[in-house]
């Protein structure tokens, strides 16, 4: 990334980059990249914005086919879903850690801030 001059890091839902956020995170800010995620957790741990379906509610969702199933629905007569609720979670002090500025509209419009 270094090498290319890349501005940005886009990360991929992956459980391995899960597992090293704190890894990805770090190397994107010491090399000055701003970073968008697909999960809260990789903000939380000092990326810039991540953006994605909410987690919690994409549990309580799959507990309701749980529930189906266990009461004697077939898993094949189920019907496919996509999430419905997405999240973006900014965080303003790597953003002042990487120089740039976050507009106050897109603060309003992030279900969460990290100030």
């Amino acid at each position: 990334m270094v090498e290319w001059r890349a501005d940005g890091v886009i990360t991929l839902n992956d459980g391995m980059l899960y597992s090293q956020r704190e890894r990805v995170v770090t190397l994107a800010r010491e090399n000055r990249l701003a970073g968008v995620h697909p999960e809260t957790a990789f903000v939380e741990a000092g990326g810039l914005v991540s953006y994605g379906p909410s987690l919690p509610d994409l549990f309580r969702r799959a507990a309701t086919y749980v529930d189906k199933i266990l009461k004697g629905a077939k898993p094949a007569d189920l019907p496919i879903e996509q999430p419905s609720k997405f999240e973006l979670v900014v965080n303003l002090k790597t953003a002042q850690k990487l120089g740039l500025t976050i507009n106050r509209e897109f603060q309003l419009r992030a279900d969460e801030v990290i100030e």
